[in-house]
């Protein structure tokens, strides 16, 4: 008879082995692996629409390097304390893993840098667009580098919430700028980082990868500030980035763990989440009520997700 198993969560993965070698089939778990990365999708996808909703609601009294830098420290901080006291934290990684780490950190913080800029110099909504293509970039890439099956059905449900993203934001020509050059250099820049999470083995904790990362990224925003004169922060805004270092942390961890369990092609579709995310935000903070055109976009990309987690049962009880 087959033992309940409860899921494992631990940040320290050394812990998770003999509990994934447990845990192999869907009976074995009702939440199989591929849905707990949805899961994880979705929260990291929450995480990080409200820190940009956060960094851009600050963008018009601070630069880009003065902003990522106070959210830099203090999401620092509170991740390596968070570490510390649930044993995910080790400075002495597994040679093999060593330089994955650091590439991923070196990708991390391009990312954060083109998306930041892009994100503090044109619409929100246009960012977003094209930041939509990464569960295109990140499914193709997992199926080049990494060697995952990607089937037609699973292809398709992507290409159509590509689709039902395009009629929420509805980008114009008008707005491709610059700076929509620096979204889709960021949009490169998570797929390189998303990828080289998968390769993280089992033994380096996820908790220590989201530290370097968080440090990577502030030791960068320091150095360009060093360029810059600081500008006097009111409280408002230090509330704000505060709130920021809290949800970035939430899209480190969340985003890391996605990569490290479940298949790509499956949980990629719930990045659209982030979609319906600034939709509520939209609604909610600032008033704005969706049009019929951008509704029937949200119906498409919840729809993927649904045919995505309806094929994934399908799959783990072995239908065909």
């Amino acid at each position: 008879m087959t033992p309940n198993v409860t899921p494992c969560f631990s940040f320290d993965t050394r812990r998770c082995v003999a509990h994934r070698v447990r845990v192999q089939t869907f009976e074995a778990d009702p939440l199989s692996p591929n849905v707990r990365g949805a899961l994880f999708m979705a929260a990291s996808m929450a995480s990080f629409t409200l820190n940009d909703a956060m960094m851009k609601s600050v963008s018009g009294e601070l630069s880009m390097f003065q902003a990522l830098s106070i959210r830099g420290l203090i999401s620092t901080i509170l991740l390596v304390a968070m570490a510390a006291a649930m044993g995910g934290l080790r400075f002495r990684l597994p040679r093999k893993d060593r330089n994955v780490v650091m590439l991923r950190t070196l990708a991390e913080i391009a990312a954060a840098y083109f998306f930041i800029t892009a994100l503090f110099n044109m619409p929100l909504a246009n960012a977003s667009a094209i930041l939509q293509a990464l569960p295109l970039t990140v499914t193709l890439a997992g199926a080049l580098f990494l060697g995952e099956h990607v089937g037609w059905r699973r292809m398709s449900a992507i290409l159509l919430g590509f689709v039902g993203v395009m009629l929420i934001v509805r980008p114009g020509a008008e707005g491709f700028t610059i700076y929509s050059i620096y979204a889709v250099l960021a949009v490169l820049s998570v797929t390189a980082r998303d990828i080289l999470a998968r390769m993280v083995s089992v033994e380096t904790p996820s908790m220590t990868v989201a530290v370097a990362a968080s440090i990577g990224v502030w030791l960068f925003a320091l150095v360009g500030v060093a360029t810059e004169e600081w500008q006097p922060v009111s409280g408002q805004n230090l509330a704000a980035l505060t709130g920021a270092s809290v949800m970035i942390i939430g899209g480190y961890l969340f985003s890391i763990l996605t990569m490290r369990v479940g298949e790509i092609a499956f949980t990629a579709p719930f990045r659209y989440t982030s979609l319906l995310w600034a939709l509520v935000l939209g609604l909610v903070v600032f008033g704005d009520w969706p049009d019929p055109i951008t509704m029937i976009g949200a119906a498409i990309v919840v729809g993927t997700g649904l045919f995505s987690f309806h094929r994934e049962r399908k799959l783990a009880v072995g239908a065909v």
